[in-house]
């Protein structure tokens, strides 16, 4: 229990909560009113490399990244949890370590602001033991667009599971992504290394679909023998879905 406030005593009150110091040095009845201190830290890692500027509409995944952190750890931070921001990439990092206060949160939406998306996800991510924390209950929301080179992101996915907390990996797409809704000849550039590929749409959809159906099903399996859980949101959809997925993870460590 956290100490709050004292209160004037009122007919009905715990007779158990009087404070009787209070009553020994002022001669009138105060009650003593605690928090209970919370015990879940919810962490949010958002991946920062280039990629994720991918625009959809005119809104790029950052920024549906930055408006997704900021409503969960709103109702995190509601729910008397601490809450945690980082973003990284092999260029920065951003470290705001979980606290419950009201001014902490303010710090973290600013943060958040600041975020921009740079450079590549790290290949060497040694100071992730840093991100979580072994000995406390945790809710861990890894957020990426799941764009990798060499099987990157899925190692340091793995690395995040202890057993006392849980991993949620929400994975950012654009229905251009999922759909591969292009027509005529097209020029596709990698937005982290400049490389370039041409091709044309009908020649090339049927293949790429079946690409993708099967590299998100091995993700999914993956982090399933991890113990660790997948979600997918598209751009053009709400994020109602979301804050649904929190309440239930978060009930899950209580």
């Amino acid at each position: 229990m956290e100490f709050s406030q004292f209160r004037s005593y009122q007919s009905g009150d715990d007779l158990r909560l009087l404070d009787w110091k209070m009553l020994a040095r002022s001669g009138r009845y105060y009650i003593k009113q605690s928090e209970v201190e919370t015990n879940i830290a919810v962490k949010f890692i958002v991946d920062a490399s280039k990629s994720m500027l991918h625009k959809e509409d005119a809104l790029s995944k950052m920024e549906y990244v930055k408006v997704l952190v900021a409503s969960l750890a709103y109702l995190a931070q509601s729910q008397g949890d601490a809450v945690g921001l980082f973003a990284l990439n092999d260029q920065h990092l951003h470290s705001v370590y979980p606290k419950v206060q009201k001014q902490h949160f303010n710090r973290l939406l600013l943060e958040l602001i600041n975020i921009q998306g740079d450079g590549k996800w790290p290949q060497n991510t040694k100071n992730s033991g840093k991100l979580h924390d072994r000995t406390h209950k945790e809710l861990v929301f890894f957020i990426t667009d799941m764009y990798e080179h060499d099987c990157e992101l899925e190692e340091f996915i793995k690395k995040l599971k202890t057993l006392r907390n849980e991993v949620v990996v929400l994975h950012i797409m654009s229905s251009n992504e999922i759909e591969f809704n292009y027509k005529g000849d097209l020029t596709f550039e990698d937005l982290e290394t400049g490389d370039t590929l041409k091709v044309n749409a009908a020649d090339t959809k049927k293949q790429y679909l079946k690409a993708l159906e099967e590299l998100i099903s091995t993700t999914k399996d993956t982090l399933l023998a991890n113990r660790i859980n997948y979600h997918m949101f598209r751009l053009d959809a709400p994020m109602s879905e979301a804050l649904q997925l929190f309440l239930k993870k978060r009930s899950n460590l209580m």
